[in-house]
């Protein structure tokens, strides 16, 4: 008997994306049901959503974030009975045989919690840049899955025995590094993460540089290195206080000295704040075990 997959999709005002998103989840060769939560956006793409009666739509009267629209969403896939989850960004469109080959692959190769297709450019023939990076950490490589150690949420297939062992996106994280404190505790409770050579999608994004954007980003990667179950509690501590300084460090080639000590004094800050609210982290690591 077929595995059920469900798809969730967090939509913000992604109004342009949504008809090739969920045009493309109609045709895939593997039967899918789709779950869009959508954040409260302006624009519309609650209207666009509700055209097709294939979405069970779910909308949040605020914005949520991405871990937590997502979270409303994985729990109603499962209540309703579904084998796996494929979490698919707003601004990506697969391929026929995608999901048809992430199943396939985890079908015989269960240890995997996690495996992701290839992630193109919009022009589909370059790897999305990011992601790229992330491929090109593989460890391993067999039946063409490639183990990673991090692989970002713009398309995941998540086996129901993962989200029942880790659990749902840690609540601390607001719209960025959530995805990365997930794989930590993935890789915790001893699935694999994957990357899938035989499937793929589109990942429509231009990523450009943005002061602000790069600061909460670096801020949400201390924090997951602070609650990485991974590590001891005091060795955490201590790579987090690296990243304080290795960060501004990463940053230099993109801006000038008087930006990158402005990251720097506040990550510094973020990090001693961080003290202050020991007992959050404790209990967000205790979460993960």
């Amino acid at each position: 008997m077929d595995k059920t997959v469900f798809v969730i999709i967090v939509t913000y005002n992604g109004a342009r994306w949504i008809d090739k998103n969920i045009t493309s989840l109609l045709r895939s060769t593997y039967p899918v049901r789709i779950i869009a939560v959508d954040n409260n956006s302006t624009d519309n793409s609650v209207a666009l959503l509700k055209k097709y009666p294939e979405v069970e739509l779910i909308q949040s009267p605020e914005n949520l974030g991405f871990g937590k629209a997502n979270n409303i969403g994985m729990k109603c896939a499962l209540e309703l009975g579904a084998d796996y989850l494929f979490l698919l960004n707003q601004d990506a469109w697969i391929f026929d045989k995608t999901i048809e080959s992430l199943t396939l692959k985890v079908k015989y190769q269960p240890l995997f919690g996690i495996i992701s297709p290839m992630h193109y450019a919009a022009n589909e023939l370059d790897l999305d840049a990011a992601f790229a990076t992330y491929y090109s950490r593989k460890t391993d490589e067999k039946n063409n899955v490639a183990t990673v150690p991090f692989v970002n949420a713009a398309a995941w297939l998540v086996s129901r025995a993962c989200i029942e062992k880790v659990g749902y996106f840690e609540p601390l994280f607001g719209h960025y590094g959530e995805d990365r404190n997930y794989c930590d505790r993935v890789l915790y409770h001893n699935f694999l993460i994957g990357i899938d050579a035989d499937a793929k999608i589109v990942h429509d994004r231009t990523i450009t540089r943005n002061f602000n954007k790069d600061l909460i980003q670096s801020r949400f990667k201390i924090l997951s290195t602070l609650i990485n179950p991974n590590h001891s509690f005091a060795k955490a501590w201590f790579l987090g206080l690296k990243d304080v300084a290795g960060l501004p460090k990463y940053f230099t080639k993109f801006y000038g000295i008087r930006k990158v000590m402005s990251l720097f004094f506040s990550l510094l800050c973020y990090y001693i704040a961080a003290i202050f609210k020991i007992g959050k982290l404790i209990n967000a690591r205790k979460n993960a075990q």
